[in-house]
């Protein structure tokens, strides 16, 4: 392995310029590193080479790898880049290393925030909030994380969540890798679903029991299951029923012990179904009411998310038999002859009167005041600010459920559309997606400090951002129409579209003024502006003061040559440069 200090002089893909190792753990390493083509400090993923290896992994990653890219959420750890990088080994053997580059995050990883103890309700459920929003968005685009667990998340400086490593849990499972490289590389079994700890098919329902572990490790200070083994703490996980929260800490209300519980259900039906509901019960709970009863899927359920019931197909055909066979038996017992023909008649004109009625009811079905509680059309509220629009649906008798999403077109706060689209007829009381704008996604401000004006302009742009004013400014040190710094400044998060000034060295200095100080100090100012100071000293006079200097004080060009000229005489002497004072007698 490459430690840090050789690493950072590597140059991955001919763009990357990896810096120190920030992270490191069972089937990658993190780099810092930055973007020498948009001047951006990233994050760089070099994954193991005993995973590399494997030609079936090293297809799904880079598949994977796509998906995650093309998610782009506040909640979610952008995806930006993804290759293989060839090295020689000093055998002379190649090896490939796959790699990810990803939005760098200032913050710290939530498992380093829990080893210091439980964290309080109020800030386990906000965090727990935004993870369920980045699965929900997630679980939209049809990528199942897999491996949700405290070491995927990060929250930022601002208290920001962010979630990581989208889809490389499934490139892995879906590998030739061994056992013991898989469970090294999802981490510890004490986030496994119990499908997952039997090595089921997972589901998005998988991610929401992560989620519920990783709620009740939150508020407790320790995951719901504990054992000498992985296989002994998968086994509790698919056997063992978990404790309420409160039992271990106090604090926590019998509320959130319910949603925790409901969230570590055994059966993937009877736990909850979407990331939306689950999020809606923390709500619910950190605002100190109790969650609404939800009724869980069937045993039958079935769904495209989740996949089709295989009992369907046969169930169905042998009911069919059985019906075919009892039809084919009443057939044979029927002794009866045929009824006489005025009861037919009879018959049909009684069915002929049902139909009429059936007609007539269904075209006057919205004309009568039972429509409005048989079906609701969902009202055109884009471009609403989400309070009104909500308000709207609620009056419709439905249920708004807020969903965040960026856009470079709606502003911030304003509803961009709703799920089901306007129009759409739906039953009282179903929950309505509202889709509103964050406003444009925003983006760090790109590292173009030492740049060139040209480079860091170009820059700018590729970030998504504008170029503001530029101002120069006097530096010893930095060259002409070189980038000292930027406002906002490097890495700062700003709006796709903001503007961003530039400062840049104006090539001079500012000499100041120095005559009437000592010799010592004057020199000491002037060091620092990296001048080519000369000295030149004075007889005439004494006391060590400079009489004199060559370049006038204010701008001048970097690099400049100054003469001080000093008193440089000593007291009691009246000697000269080159010949002695006369004396008084001649």
């Amino acid at each position: 392995m490459i430690d840090g200090t050789a690493q950072s002089a590597r140059l991955l893909a001919g763009r990357y310029e990896l810096g120190e190792l920030i992270g490191r753990g069972g089937m990658s390493d993190v780099h810092l590193a930055t973007d020498a083509r948009l001047g951006r400090r990233v994050a760089v993923k070099l994954l193991k080479s005993s995973l590399a290896s494997d030609p079936v992994f090293r297809t799904r990653f880079r598949q994977e790898a796509q998906a995650a890219a093309r998610m782009a959420h506040p909640t979610i750890v952008r995806v930006f880049d993804a290759g293989e990088e060839t090295t020689l080994e000093p055998g002379g053997a190649e090896t490939i290393s796959p790699f990810i580059v990803m939005e760098h995050v200032e913050g710290r990883l939530l498992k380093d925030i829990i080893a210091e103890g439980p964290i309080e309700p109020a800030e386990a459920t906000r965090i727990i909030e935004g993870v369920l929003t980045a699965l929900e968005y997630s679980h939209r685009a049809g990528v199942v994380h897999r491996d949700i667990k405290p070491g995927n998340i990060m929250i930022t400086q601002s208290g920001q969540v962010k979630v990581m490593d989208f889809g490389i849990a499934r490139a892995v499972s879906d590998s030739a890798a061994t056992v013991a490289q898989t469970s090294t590389i999802l981490g510890t079994a004490q986030y496994f679903s119990p499908e997952q700890a039997r090595g089921e098919t997972v589901d998005a329902r998988s991610d929401l029991y992560s989620t519920g572990v990783l709620l009740f490790e939150m508020l407790t200070g320790q995951p719901p299951f504990r054992g000498d083994s992985p296989v002994a703490v998968a086994y509790q996980h698919v056997s063992e029923a978990p404790v309420a929260p409160s039992s271990l800490r106090t604090g926590i209300s019998p509320a959130l012990d319910a949603v925790v519980l409901h969230a570590l259900a055994k059966d993937r039906f009877e736990r909850f179904q979407t990331a939306a509901d689950f999020r809606a019960d923390v709500a619910a709970a950190a605002a100190g009411q109790v969650p609404p009863k939800r009724v869980d899927a069937p045993a039958d359920f079935t769904s495209t998310l989740f996949g089709v019931n295989p009992q369907a197909t046969t169930d169905t055909a042998a009911a069919m038999r059985q019906l075919s066979v009892d039809d084919e038996e009443e057939r044979r017992s029927r002794t009866q002859s045929r009824p006489p023909v005025a009861w037919i008649w009879s018959g049909i004109a009684v069915l002929a009167v049902v139909v009429v009625a059936v007609l007539f009811w269904a075209f006057n079905l919205e004309r009568t005041p039972l429509a409005p509680s048989i079906s609701v059309e969902v009202a055109d509220i884009a471009g609403q600010l989400y309070e009104d629009g909500a308000q709207r649906l609620i009056d419709d008798g439905l249920e708004p459920n807020p969903f965040p999403e960026s856009s470079t077109e709606v502003p911030d706060g304003q509803i961009i559309r709703t799920e089901p689209a306007a129009g759409v007829t739906v039953s009282p009381g179903q929950e309505i997606d509202v889709i509103v704008s964050t406003g444009p996604p925003t983006v760090a401000v790109p590292n173009i400090d030492r740049l060139t004006l040209a480079d860091a302009q170009a820059a700018i742009e590729a970030a998504g951002l504008q170029v503001g004013a530029i101002t120069a400014e006097n530096s010893p040190n930095i060259r002409k129409d070189i980038v000292i710094r930027t406002d906002p400044a490097v890495g700062s998060e700003v709006r796709e579209g903001d503007t961003v000034a530039i400062v840049i060295s104006s090539g001079l200095i500012t000499v100041p003024d120095v005559r009437n100080l000592p010799i010592g100090d004057a020199t000491a100012q002037l060091s620092g502006l990296q001048l080519q100071i000369r000295v030149q000293g004075n007889n005439g006079c004494t006391g060590g003061l400079v009489t004199n200097q060559s370049l006038a004080p204010g701008d001048q060009p970097q690099n400049s040559e100054i003469t001080l000229t000093w008193c440089s005489g000593v007291a009691g002497s009246t000697q000269g440069d080159a010949t002695p004072a006369p004396t008084p007698n001649g």
